[in-house]
C-alpha cells in the first residue's frame, strides 16, 4: 500500500500553521505526494481567515510543483445540531470539505450530542469527511457514526496527526478503522500537516493499516484516480439537487 494522495493540510492562512501553500506543494513533492488537499480552518477558529478566503480558491491554479492542489476547507462544528461555520453557499464552491469538532469552538458535551452533531453534518451534501473523529475529548458512538457514513456516501478520516497531538485518539482510530473495515466504508487519511515537511506523514496511519490488514480497496488516498472519480461522482450528485 502506497499513499499518495493527503487529504487534510494547513496552510499559513489557518493562523497556526507555518508554511504559504506554495511552501505545503513543495514539502508534498519531496514526500512523493501527488495529491493534496489545502483545508485551512474555518472562521471559528480564533487566527482562522475570513469566509471570503475560501471564495476566491478559484484563483489557485490547480497544480503547483507538480503536484494537484485540492481546493477545500475544515469546517468547525459550532452546535450539536450540525451546524457549521462555513456556510453551504462558500461550501459548495469546494473541492473538498471535512468537519471536525475543536473545543476552543465548541464545549464538549454527551456521547449522544457528539454522535447526533456527527450525522448530521455527514448529512449535509457539501461535506465529504469527518476529520479526527477519534479524539475522545468528543467521543461518540462509533457504530452509529461509520453507519451514517455508510448511509449519506461520506469519509471517515484516520488521521495522523491525533496519535500525537490528541491523547487517547489511538484506541478510538484504531475502532473507527475496523468499524469501516465491517460496515466496509471507506476512509481517507489526512497528514492535519501544519507545515510544509509534514505533507504526506502518514507513518502512525500505516501501521494501524497493518495491524487490522485494512483492505486497500476501502482506503481512498492510495491513488490520485480514486478522488479525481469521487469528484465527478460528487458533482453529478449534487446537479440532482
Amino acid at each position: 500500500m502506497n499513499i499518495v494522495v493527503d487529504t487534510h493540510t494547513h496552510t499559513i492562512a489557518s493562523g497556526h500553521a507555518y508554511s504559504t501553500l506554495q511552501e505545503m506543494a513543495i514539502g508534498a513533492a519531496e514526500n512523493n505526494i501527488e495529491m493534496f488537499a489545502m483545508t485551512d480552518h474555518g472562521p471559528a477558529m480564533k487566527g482562522a481567515p475570513f469566509l471570503y478566503h475560501f471564495g476566491n480558491l478559484r484563483v489557485i491554479p490547480e497544480v503547483i510543483n507538480n503536484v494537484r492542489v485540492v481546493k477545500g476547507a475544515e469546517a468547525n462544528i459550532i452546535d450539536y445540531s450540525g451546524a457549521l461555520d462555513i456556510p453551504d453557499g462558500y461550501l459548495k464552491r469546494l473541492d473538498f470539505a471535512v468537519a471536525s469538532f475543536h473545543d476552543i469552538c465548541i464545549i464538549p458535551s454527551s456521547i449522544d450530542e457528539h454522535t447526533n452533531a456527527l450525522i448530521n453534518v455527514l448529512k449535509n451534501p457539501y461535506i465529504d469527511a469527518i476529520a479526527h473523529p477519534g479524539n475522545p475529548v468528543f467521543q461518540v458512538d462509533i457504530p452509529k457514526v461509520v453507519s451514517a457514513a455508510k448511509e449519506y456516501n461520506k469519509f471517515i478520516e484516520i488521521n495522523n496527526h491525533s496519535f500525537v497531538v490528541r491523547p487517547g485518539s489511538e484506541k478510538n482510530c484504531m475502532e473507527f478503522a475496523k468499524e469501516c473495515k465491517k460496515q466496509e466504508v471507506k476512509v481517507v487519511c489526512g497528514s492535519d500537516a501544519h507545515i510544509s515537511y509534514h505533507v504526506g506523514k502518514f507513518d502512525k496511519i500505516y501501521e494501524l493499516f497493518e495491524k487490522i490488514n485494512m483492505p486497500e480497496k476501502l482506503i481512498m488516498n492510495t491513488s490520485v484516480s480514486n478522488f479525481l472519480e469521487y469528484f465527478r461522482f460528487k458533482k453529478e450528485e449534487l446537479q440532482k439537487k
